[in-house]
């Protein structure tokens, strides 16, 4: 076996299902999890109605790239939510069966792992950023994101050395767990070191359509190296998913886009790695990137939900409206594991314990003392949820 296996840690929740292993939680009340990232709202009708009419399409194998329609209806998409001037389909573009696996395979196949390779990473962070660095020989770097510095990595504090011997940075904008969304300043910055240091910024966006107002949606890492010049988007991927922003995470759509210098490469892993996307998937992703009125609804819904929830919470924890996303990032009054433990059993509510999406450097976890609360159960459920928090709280 890969010895870097051993390198693993235990994923979040398996964690999270042994904090609660011998907890036996209040059985009057009906269970609500807010611990997963899984949207809940109906998977568009439209995006069903399109898997069900291309199913004849099981008979052929589906090509690694992906048809021409679909790539197209990618860039029309990209070029109008991020302003670019042009992106090619044919070579800057390439379909994926979800972000989690276009992130891990992404980093499998451009690490040199003979050269004592970093990956750099945001701390909280979804762990597939430190299981794909580990399996592909590389050194995970984690820079903290704290409320010192917004929730925001702090690339201040990185060593020339350090940036010299990175060869992979992953970015979350907006942030998966503490909603931060970086601006298009810092991106500039960040793509300026990335040619001085000859290293790749993978942006990780699977949460860009989710924000509160119409008139401000998160920036892209594509658009600000549009905005500075950089239209062959040079050391910049993007990764985008049809999970959240159509709430379709079992159709696994998404894609990656930017540099043709990447991509090229990518796309003769991936013809090996055989994970092309089934024609049916394509069918349907065709129509989701083209219609943005579904989006707008499922953002109106979101806003419900963190309107109403902030007001039943904000005097109760320390907690604040997130810049994008569906996480709520509070600070707990005791310690996050013991918090989500009797919350479970006394409110039969689950939560994750933000040390659990973290790591622990130089003493410090930036997760510690909070909890990550997805708001993706519905109006009534996260008011309920919030409710008996509130009660829990006050009497703990």
């Amino acid at each position: 076996m890969n010895s870097d296996l051993a390198k693993l840690q235990p994923y979040p929740f398996e964690k999270l299902a042994k904090l609660k292993a011998d907890v036996q939680p209040n059985r009057s009340l009906e269970h609500i999890a807010l611990s997963i990232g899984e949207p809940k709202h109906p998977t568009p009708g439209f995006i069903t109605e399109e898997v069900l009419s291309h199913l004849h399409g099981l008979s052929v194998y589906p090509l690694t790239k992906g048809s021409d329609r679909l790539r197209e209806s990618i860039a029309s998409w990209l070029c109008h939510r991020f302003q670019l001037p042009d992106i090619d389909p044919a070579t800057q573009i390439l379909p994926c069966n979800g972000t989690r696996e276009a992130l891990f395979a992404f980093t499998q196949a451009v690490v040199e792992r003979s050269t004592h390779p970093l990956v750099m990473m945001p701390n909280p962070f979804y762990q597939i950023y430190e299981g794909a660095a580990l399996l592909a020989g590389a050194e995970p770097l984690f820079l903290a994101c704290d409320a010192t510095n917004g929730f925001l990595p702090d690339f201040d504090a990185v060593s020339d050395e350090e940036w010299q011997r990175c060869q992979l940075l992953f970015l979350c904008s907006p942030a998966n767990p503490t909603g931060a969304v970086i601006n298009i300043e810092t991106l500039q910055q960040l793509i300026n070191l990335a040619e001085q240091h000859n290293f790749i910024i993978a942006s990780d966006e699977c949460y860009s359509e989710i924000y509160f107002d119409e008139t401000q949606p998160p920036a892209g890492l594509l658009q600000a190296a549009s905005l500075m010049g950089n239209n062959d988007f040079k050391h910049c991927m993007v990764f985008h998913s049809l999970s959240k922003r159509s709430n379709a995470p079992g159709l696994r759509s998404g894609f990656v886009a930017g540099d043709a210098a990447l991509i090229e490469p990518f796309f003769r892993y991936r013809t090996y790695h055989g994970c092309a996307m089934p024609t049916q998937t394509q069918a349907a992703s065709i129509r989701a990137w083209s219609d943005e009125s579904h989006v707008e609804e499922n953002r109106a819904l979101y806003r419900q939900k963190f309107a109403a929830v902030l007001d039943i919470l904000k005097d109760t924890l320390d907690i604040q409206l997130p810049d994008a996303g569906f996480y709520l990032w509070p600070k707990t009054p005791i310690s996050d594991t013991e918090f989500s433990r009797n919350l479970y059993e006394q409110q039969n509510i689950t939560v994750v314990p933000g040390s659990y999406l973290s790591r622990e450097i130089n003493s410090h976890n930036p997760g510690s003392q909070r909890i990550r609360l997805a708001l993706v159960a519905p109006l009534d459920e996260c008011i309920n949820a919030a409710q008996r928090i509130k009660s829990f709280t006050h009497s703990i």
